[in-house]
């Protein structure tokens, strides 16, 4: 991945906050079948020797997880929150007319070899654990329990569990960081009053980061 010095995320608890923050991610495989790409959730957990870990589950008829199988390096890509910028934003636009348009983004890419599990404990364990991770939150959580058992165990026999080992994680802020402040504000105010949810979320997410 492309990183400029400016936008690259250094800290590697930051990254892991993304991931947890925007879980789904799409996982790129290069097999016999050639390339192929499955957009799943994951959590991240410790492997078996304390290592960092990402784990999800497959349905048993996609061809990708006997393909991981077989070995080989995958990328997983998480994208958390983006935006539209319109050089319309730029104070440099009034004063010289020297903008084009960008993109603001937040992304995370995560490099290893995966496991495949193809048993209920860890099926169980994973399936478990993401649960917990969305619902643990909520006024009213549904829990895996909850589901009649025969039910659940029929489900489990439908899907295989992966386990990724994180051999390379890198990411970015591109959040106009980079723009002088009279732009950085302007961006700023420009995504704030967007229509769309997704503007003031960006808007938010450049005061947090970056904002003096």
């Amino acid at each position: 991945m492309y990183e400029p010095r400016h936008f690259k995320i250094e800290d590697r608890e930051e990254l892991f906050a993304i991931l947890r923050a925007h879980p789904l991610g799409l996982l790129i495989s290069n097999g016999a079948g050639g390339l192929m790409a499955n957009p799943i959730p994951f959590t991240l957990a410790k492997g078996s020797d304390g290592e960092d870990v990402l784990r999800a589950h497959l349905a048993r008829p996609n061809p990708q997880w006997q393909e991981l199988a077989e070995g080989g390096e995958v990328l997983i890509v998480f994208q958390g929150t983006d935006h539209y910028v319109t050089p319309s934003w730029y104070a440099t636009k009034r004063e010289t007319g020297k903008v084009v348009p960008t993109w603001n983004y937040v992304h995370v890419q995560v490099r290893g070899r995966a496991t495949v599990h193809d048993d209920a404990a860890f099926v169980g364990a994973q399936i478990a654990a993401i649960t917990e991770q969305h619902e643990g939150a909520r006024a009213e959580p549904w829990a895996v329990s909850d589901a009649p058992e025969p039910y659940i165990a029929a489900q489990m026999r439908g899907i295989v569990g992966i386990e990724i080992s994180i051999e390379a994680i890198s990411g970015k802020f591109k959040l106009s960081q980079n723009r002088q402040a009279p732009d950085f504000q302007g961006v700023t105010s420009g995504l704030a009053a967007e229509e769309d949810a997704a503007g003031p979320a960006m808007a938010a997410l450049i005061r947090e980061k970056f904002a003096p």
